[in-house]
């Protein structure tokens, strides 16, 4: 595949959820910025993006997430103390949160009404260009390139919208959107329906979308069109479903693990395996786990 990461230059980040299933842990912190190891999750889908030559980061925000501009913005009283202590490592990881050729835009969703909702509130940033959808929840380890370039080659290539999935057990197919389709390479399904969270005896297959988009900016125009659906919420799966009357749209199914953040399952688990890879503890925290399992 080809490679041209310029041609998606914007990323959307739904940051407004109110993060229910860790209560009370997210009462007042957002849920994206809870941690794994060192970097909350929302730095971690940040730079995953960077590395797929994103420049432009919209967060769209809730009025309780004041916290995730503030990790992404400057600390001069933060800074001071540091350079003052000669903590000169500490003091580069603050201030090289975000490089300096890539911006951050900041947009409120009012109310909580879904997926839909929050991609749709982007387009004023937007505009007319084909741009990505990252869910800082679904933590996927996919290497030094980060998992977004898989999909932004994709679209480079074959210039149409890009679902990231991956084929999930049919016990948990009723968490997802759930994609109906044809294999047309190794990795690459055309998808001719998607369904928001079926039961298992009406999923179509079981790939899953899971977290990671490149659409073009036709959906805003579906979104526009598209009432509330499960849960009562507007939700991007409904608009996708409209969008494949009118364009092409592709299934890619992701190299890497996921970590289902938004679970505390797969929240511990995603804990272990990055603490497992920490340069500075992952010796230390390998001869503990070994000391535990022994007991």
């Amino acid at each position: 595949m080809s490679t041209n990461s310029k041609i998606v230059r914007k990323a959307v980040f739904p940051v407004a959820g109110m993060g229910t299933r860790f209560l009370p842990a997210t009462k007042a912190n957002p849920k994206e910025m809870l941690p794994i190891v060192d970097k909350p999750l929302i730095q971690y889908a940040a730079e995953e993006a960077v590395k797929a030559g994103i420049e432009v980061l919209i967060f769209v925000n809730g009025r309780s997430k004041r916290a995730i501009p503030d990790h992404f913005d400057k600390a001069y009283e933060l800074e001071k103390e540091l350079e003052a202590r000669d903590k000169h490592k500490q003091l580069e990881l603050v201030r090289n949160i975000l490089p300096p050729q890539v911006s951050a835009v900041y947009i409120r969703q009012p109310e909580a009404l879904g997926l839909g909702d929050a991609v749709a509130r982007a387009e004023a940033v937007v505009g007319d260009e084909p741009f990505a959808v990252i869910l800082a929840d679904d933590l996927i380890d996919a290497g030094s390139d980060g998992v977004l370039k898989q999909l932004v080659d994709v679209y480079a290539e074959e210039q149409c919208s890009v679902l990231g999935v991956e084929r999930v057990p049919m016990t948990e197919i009723h968490r997802y959107g759930v994609v109906d389709g044809h294999s047309v390479s190794d990795r690459l399904w055309q998808v001719e329906g998607i369904v928001e969270k079926p039961l298992r005896e009406n999923a179509p297959s079981d790939v899953g979308v899971v977290g990671r988009y490149i659409l073009s900016p036709t959906i805003f125009d579906m979104l526009r069109h598209t009432s509330r659906g499960a849960g009562g919420e507007i939700q991007l799966t409904d608009a996708i479903a409209g969008l494949l009357k009118h364009e092409r749209v592709l299934g890619c199914e992701l190299q890497g693990v996921r970590y289902d953040c938004g679970d505390k399952l797969g929240y511990l688990k995603a804990t272990v395996q990055y603490a497992l890879k920490h340069p500075e503890l992952s010796e230390a925290f390998r001869a503990y786990l070994d000391e535990q399992f022994a007991k």
